[in-house]
């Protein structure tokens, strides 16, 4: 039997396409591929690890992450996820994962749970304690409006605008020690 090369290219592309049609149409595979995200909300978002903010596609059905994975349209990851955010979906459905604040007050061993409302008025007002305490108005005999009482340092899962936001409140309290995770 004489096959030519163009011959045996067609027949094998053929044969290459075929078997990828059947393999799609099994029932079985067809159904699988479904089941996980059918009737599920799509969102897309950026994933929360280190600040190069990859877009993911989220998919949640029933108030849980059911799905995720990298969004092809996003200009900077294009579809693609390290590990942290591949993984997204088992860190958010964790049951061992804390949702609720939890404070510890002084000498105690003990840890409790706490309202948001409750935990926010807290902070605020330890900040508003600790800056009065330490604010200086002169230094020399010139004015610096400054609290050398509390520094804050940021995180690397904060995209550039956060990180703005966030240097201008800080600065608005006095604070001149501000550092952020991806100069240390």
């Amino acid at each position: 039997m004489g096959v030519s090369r163009r011959d045996f290219l067609k027949i094998s592309g053929g044969t290459l396409a075929l078997g990828s049609l059947s393999a799609s149409l099994d029932p079985a595979k067809a159904y699988a591929r479904e089941l996980r995200i059918k009737d599920a909300k799509e969102t897309t978002t950026i994933c929360p690890y280190c600040s190069v903010g990859c877009g993911l596609v989220v998919h949640t059905k029933n108030g849980k992450v059911v799905n995720a994975e990298g969004d092809p349209a996003h200009p900077i990851s294009e579809g693609t996820l390290c590990s942290k955010g591949a993984s997204i979906t088992s860190i958010v459905n964790n049951p061992a994962r804390i949702t609720k604040p939890r404070y510890r007050a002084a000498n105690a061993t003990e840890w409790q749970e706490v309202e948001w409302d409750w935990a926010l008025d807290q902070i605020a007002r330890k900040i508003k304690d600790s800056r009065d305490k330490s604010f200086v108005k002169k230094s020399k005999g010139k004015v610096v409006n400054r609290t050398d009482g509390i520094a804050h340092i940021g995180s690397a899962a904060l995209d550039n605008e956060e990180c703005y936001l966030i240097q201008k409140l800080v600065r608005s309290w006095g604070l001149v020690a501000v550092e952020h995770q991806a100069r240390i």
